[in-house]
């Protein structure tokens, strides 16, 4: 059986998340409606932003309570999950 790995910051990240995705769809009627290329990108800057401090916050959590600080693996783990900041 898989152990619940559910934090108690997962709500507050599952929140996050979907105030980026409700903003993408924004950005999707904004390419639909023919507005500027350039509000269009500063839009989607904001969504990348938003996703990328989602990403971080759920990766710092994992740093503080899902790694074995005494395992040798952890070296391992650190090292992926920096590639992905």
């Amino acid at each position: 059986m898989k152990e619940s790995r559910k934090h108690s910051s997962h709500p507050d990240l599952v929140k996050r998340l979907k105030r980026a995705e409700g903003h993408l769809r924004h950005v999707i009627g904004m390419i639909d409606a023919g507005e500027p290329c350039l509000d269009i990108a500063r839009q989607l800057a904001a969504v990348e932003s938003a996703v990328t401090a989602a990403k971080r916050a759920l990766i710092h959590d994992h740093i503080d309570h899902c790694l074995d600080h005494g395992s040798a693996s952890v070296l391992a783990e650190m090292k992926a999950l920096a590639k992905l900041l």
